[in-house]
């Protein structure tokens, strides 16, 4: 109880293990040409990706519904630990890249003040890798809302280019 743990809420985080390297998978997360291709749940494309990586770098994505809705996503990056660690904020914004409130976008967002996102890559050995996205709000929250749902899809999208980038005769 000194370090505070047990008032902190529970924070989001899915997790998702590849059959790749560490260095393949992190290559497939922080490069725009291959993140355009899994940004945005199932059904959604991506038709506008710009990423500044370095720390202070910022970020801006489109990600486009079936019904051609489009929601923009950006954020700044606060640090990154090559193939292990990036720290991030993420947050709506307009076309322009300002941020806006989640409302404009029918979205409630529960933000733990304070907190950004992480998103860690595990090397685990055998060529296999996990990857865990923690995110700045609640599990509660974010099941409610449909963040988990939401990034599980991008999760399985992502797995996709993960799996192409993987060298002939590799891939299961």
């Amino acid at each position: 109880m000194a370090n505070g743990t047990a008032t902190e809420p529970q924070r989001m985080t899915v997790t998702r293990v590849f059959d790749a390297p560490r260095e393949l998978v992190w290559k497939a997360w922080t490069s725009q040409e291959y993140a355009a291709q899994w940004w945005g749940p199932k059904g959604f494309t991506a038709p506008f990706c710009e990423i500044d990586f370095r720390v202070g770098g910022k970020y801006r994505f489109c990600m486009r519904s079936p019904e051609g809705q489009e929601y923009w996503t950006g954020g700044e990056y606060y640090e990154i630990v090559p193939h292990e660690k990036i720290v991030l904020s993420l947050y709506p914004v307009d076309a322009e890249g300002n941020k806006v409130d989640p409302a404009v976008y029918g979205i409630e967002h529960e933000a733990i003040e304070g907190a950004h996102d992480v998103v860690l890559f595990e090397d685990l050995g055998n060529g296999k890798t996990r990857l865990t996205l923690i995110g700045n709000e609640t599990m509660e929250s974010a099941k409610e809302s449909g963040q988990v749902e939401g990034w599980n899809q991008i999760l399985e999208k992502f797995a996709d280019v993960v799996a192409q980038l993987l060298p002939a005769g590799t891939r299961s």
